[in-house]
């Protein structure tokens, strides 16, 4: 089971937005360090916090940590200790051979916690207050944002629904900090003048925003401003989908010369230089190998 201290940093990592992925050990086949129930943080940057084996293990699960962050799903993870076993993919479940484990097989369930899409909405009239209520029962984080106020970094998507009062710091603010989606409520001819007006590009504004569905209500509005925005984010609405996590999927990978191993190559990856060129190791083990006799393992 995770410690406290793991569950209170998990907590804070989604209080604060910040992705991470939850390693769980759900079968221990002896002899391995590991037992079920043990638990890990995995953050973008590598950082692994908690127990899920050994160091070797561990660097396997940081490796497919990573790579499930840029996709955002989850997958059950099967390390097994079969020198020169390839990487398999099935459905739900991916396979590393890592001649490094002393024995036995890992089953480690790795869970992507990515925080909410989050939506900011500029109004507090009866089409903003919708589009607050509604993105809130559908899963969004939904906030409502005063005149002048920052649009954070991570916004999926910025709604200016205040119907001609300040669109033009909020439309701003949205395409500075370079949202997914920013729309403007408003009728198709007065948009297109607010957008001429300030010299907006309207490539970037959806405006009128939403689907044409026939929405005549505030709600129906709220309804097809969320279809379209769901359209643009899978990738169906004109807008490329973005990586879950872009900072996890930049990580570039090497292989361990001594074991064969994948490594994900982290700010704490280990490594060594030899010969002018750097080389990374999935445990202190291989590295040491390879430092006692670099002339075995190193590409010459």
């Amino acid at each position: 089971m995770p410690s406290r201290e793991l569950l209170a940093q998990a907590d804070s990592l989604r209080a604060d937005r910040k992705p991470f992925v939850l390693a769980t050990v759900v079968r221990a086949q002896r002899p391995t360090s590991a037992k079920p129930g043990d638990c890990a943080l995995v953050l973008p940057d590598g950082t692994v916090s908690g127990f899920v084996g050994g160091s070797c293990a561990e660097s396997t699960v940081r490796r497919q940590g990573i790579r499930l962050l840029g996709t955002g799903r989850s997958t059950l993870l099967r390390i097994t200790p079969e020198a020169g076993a390839r990487e398999r993919v099935e459905e739900g479940v991916v396979t590393v051979g890592n001649p490094c484990l002393s024995g036995g097989t890992l089953e480690i369930f790795l869970e992507a916690q990515l925080p909410p899409a989050l939506v900011v909405v500029f109004g507090d009239a009866p089409v903003a207050r919708a589009l607050v209520s509604l993105g809130r029962a559908i899963g969004y984080d939904v906030r409502a944002a005063a005149p002048g106020e920052a649009v954070l970094p991570d916004a999926a998507a910025v709604i200016v629904a205040s119907h001609g009062r300040d669109e033009e710091p909020a439309l701003r603010a949205a395409l500075a900090a370079d949202a997914g989606y920013v729309g403007l409520i408003a009728s198709r001819r007065r948009g297109a003048a607010v957008l001429s007006a300030l010299e907006l590009d309207p490539g970037r504004v959806h405006t009128p925003a939403g689907l044409d569905i026939g929405a005549g209500t505030p709600e129906e509005i709220a309804v097809s401003v969320y279809a379209e925005l769901i359209a643009s984010r899978r990738g169906t609405g004109g807008i490329a989908a973005r990586p879950a996590v872009p900072e996890a999927a930049g990580h570039p990978e090497a292989v361990d010369p001594v074991c064969g191993m994948g490594v994900a190559v982290t700010p704490g990856a280990l490594r060594l230089t030899h010969g002018g060129r750097e080389y990374h190791f999935c445990g202190p083990g291989c590295r040491q190998a390879f430092a006692a006799d670099p002339a075995r393992y190193a590409d010459e």
